[in-house]
């Protein structure tokens, strides 16, 4: 009988996997290992004793050549017999109480691997919420042949969108204006006989502003300036207005709190259907948030979601 067949005797006997006799075997032996590696003596009292013989330096014969040749200094590992009575009865102890061991290592692992078992499932929480923030580009153009003339039109037409945003409700800081574009078709080898007008500019106007409701009332008044001249251009993807929701800091915990509930409600429903009992979390991540437009009709409403995705323990 040696090591191996010790693991495999442990493993057929009483029923343990490989690691479970392992883990019972293993420390006998790295024990006395680690005694013979300091030079000490092992002695299980009544059975038997190892210990290890160091040899010096000496003079011996080669067997075929009959030289004297010098030994190296070597160790080697002896064991001394006890007492057959006493050695069967320290077996017999020994053994059972590997055998408990293993019994004790085998049913432990049996509830580690029960309390091990668990569920994972995902809560959702969706909510819907107006924007806070409006970014309304207003996007106009005008054509000249005299550059001069050109600025004075672009000139009068931004002062007149600016007093038409104030009589609004729009304050100063709520308006930007950008520099006008400049194009010269001539020099961009335009036929001149072709050309109608030979300067054109765009001219953007921003509003940035909190006040969602005015912004897009005034939207629907922007044709009382068409009237007076001014070429406002399509509304373009480049230049489409922008609803935005910056709120979300507020509203994450929740939101998240929500998920998490509705997680536990499915966790719930798993472990009743099984026969469980649902236990605590042993891990839980939380989604990342989106944030999109409700429908293409209404932009300025956002419909926020978040899936959080927890693994709860089960047990009998």
């Amino acid at each position: 009988m040696n090591k191996q067949g010790l693991l495999i005797a442990f493993k057929d006997g009483i029923g343990l996997t490989k690691s479970e006799a392992k883990a019972a075997v293993n420390p006998f032996f790295n024990k006395m290992s680690n005694a013979f590696a300091n030079g000490d003596r092992v002695k299980i009292r009544g059975l038997c004793s190892f210990y290890v013989k160091k040899y010096k330096v000496y003079t011996g014969r080669n067997p075929k050549t009959g030289e004297q040749v010098k030994i190296k200094p070597k160790k080697e590992k002896y064991m001394q017999e006890g007492n057959y009575k006493s050695a069967l009865i320290l077996g017999v102890c020994i053994l059972l109480g590997l055998a408990f061991l293993g019994f004790f290592l085998g049913s432990s692992a049996i509830k580690f691997k029960e309390y091990e078992r668990t569920v994972t499932v995902k809560g959702l929480s969706e909510k819907e919420y107006p924007a806070d923030v409006a970014l309304w580009p207003i996007h106009f153009s005008s054509a000249n042949n005299e550059l001069a003339k050109l600025y004075e039109s672009i000139e009068k037409d931004t002062h007149e969108i600016i007093d038409f945003l104030k009589d609004n409700g729009f304050e100063k800081q709520e308006i930007t204006v950008s520099p006008p574009g400049i194009i010269d078709k001539l020099s961009q080898g335009y036929e001149k006989s072709k050309i109608e007008f030979r300067y054109t500019a765009t001219q953007t106007i921003t509003v940035y502003s909190k006040k969602i409701k005015d912004v897009r009332a005034t939207m629907n008044k922007l044709a009382a300036l068409g009237k007076k001249g001014i070429a406002f251009t399509g509304d373009s993807y480049q230049n489409s207005t922008e609803y935005l929701f910056t709120r979300l800091n507020e509203i994450k915990p929740v939101m998240v709190e929500e998920a998490t509930t509705k997680a536990r409600e499915v966790a719930e429903k798993f472990a009743k259907d099984s026969n469980s009992k649902l236990g605590k979390i042993k891990k839980a991540r939380q989604g990342q948030f989106s944030i999109n437009n409700r429908d293409k009709n209404n932009p300025h409403i956002k419909k926020i979601r978040v899936v959080s995705t927890v693994e709860y323990y089960l047990s009998d």
